[in-house]
């Protein structure tokens, strides 16, 4: 069964103004992202010494007393995940969301859902399905609430905090899952790219590598919570930007786990077309259709402190399933029959 959004207008039939919107939805994305944060970081540190120093003092006052608000429900507004914006970026690759014959999601349980790959700086499909309404995904099932968790540190940076609250982010901690997942109401679902930094080191051209063989957090926390896991792969993701690639025996490669651990994600090289010339470099992304592939819910018992043999049993049983999910649907994703998951 498929289900999605109505069908994006071709390229064709799209008028100038059409594209350019998309175009723009696309690229503020990209600069949101990198710039939001710093720039209202130093924009704080600069007012503190003019005359208007009172505002950083009184944000930084506010900040200090809102800090907890992002692991206890956040502050998601609807007004933001309806943003017409969002069906600008959906259309703009275009992205469309596929679900398997039985992977309707009950609004009685809860579910941990776990997003495929994560080989560039945003997730786009997870970002147009799970965190806004753009593709009409909580249209295809009602009554599920989704929040889609990110690096912790994200919600530390001024103002930026605020704009991935109000579409439904969320830390991606312990604290913040939990409370989520602990709530009297059911049909919660939690999206996490479980991949993570990690996985956009391994990002080499025709490749599908997911690491995931030591990533089981995930699979603790829906035991805890009885939450059903549901795998989720985006095709398309890997094609729209260029990642440069190091070999694991690289200076380069080093210096990015260094990185990596200190910070908690690594540094990395990436382009995509320029804005005005297509084919120039730049920071636009390249736009090729994504479809994101929603799996059958997995069923986990709950267990409030369970056992490792308990985890690596569900986890063996996630990997089966979303490999098995992969190869179903790469060929009519426009993958080739010959590449398969690689697991790291």
């Amino acid at each position: 069964m498929e289900v999605s959004a109505a069908s994006p207008p071709s390229v064709t039939s799209k008028s100038p103004w059409k594209q350019y919107r998309e175009m723009m939805a696309a690229y503020q994305l990209v600069l949101t992202f990198f710039f939001m944060g710093p720039f209202f970081s130093l924009l704080l540190i600069f007012l503190l010494f003019t005359s208007l120093w009172s505002i950083s003092v009184l944000y930084l006052v506010w900040l200090y007393l809102d800090g907890e608000t992002p692991n206890q429900g956040g502050r998601r507004g609807d007004w933001m995940r309806n943003f017409t914006l969002w069906k600008d970026l959906r259309d703009y690759y275009p992205i469309k969301v596929m679900a398997v014959k039985t992977a309707e999601l009950p609004p009685n349980q809860n579910y941990v859902v776990g997003s495929h790959p994560h080989v560039h700086v945003m997730c786009m499909g997870v970002i147009c399905n799970l965190s806004t309404v753009g593709n009409g995904f909580s249209k295809h099932f009602p009554e599920i609430q989704t929040w889609q968790a990110g690096l912790s540190c994200l919600f530390c940076l001024p103002v930026y905090r605020d704009y991935m609250m109000s579409y439904g982010a969320r830390p991606v901690n312990r604290q913040s899952l939990d409370f989520v997942l602990s709530q009297p109401q059911h049909g919660e679902a939690v999206g996490i790219v479980i991949g993570g930094a990690h996985e956009i080191l391994y990002a080499n051209p025709g490749q599908h590598c997911l690491t995931l063989w030591k990533r089981k957090g995930f699979v603790r926390l829906a035991l805890r919570h009885g939450a059903s896991l549901v795998p989720v792969y985006s095709f398309g993701e890997t094609d729209i930007f260029r990642i440069k690639a190091f070999p694991e025996d690289s200076w380069q490669f080093r210096c990015q786990m260094l990185f990596k651990k200190l910070l908690g994600f690594a540094p990395f090289i990436f382009w995509g077309r320029s804005l005005f010339l297509a084919n120039s470099w730049g920071l636009l992304p390249f736009a090729v259709p994504i479809t994101t592939v929603v799996g059958r819910p997995i069923p986990v018992p709950r267990r409030l402190h369970p056992t490792t043999d308990e985890v690596d049993h569900d986890h063996a049983v996630y990997m089966k399933a979303l490999e098995q999910l992969f190869e179903e649907h790469k060929e009519s994703c426009g993958v080739p029959a010959s590449t398969h998951l690689t697991f790291i």
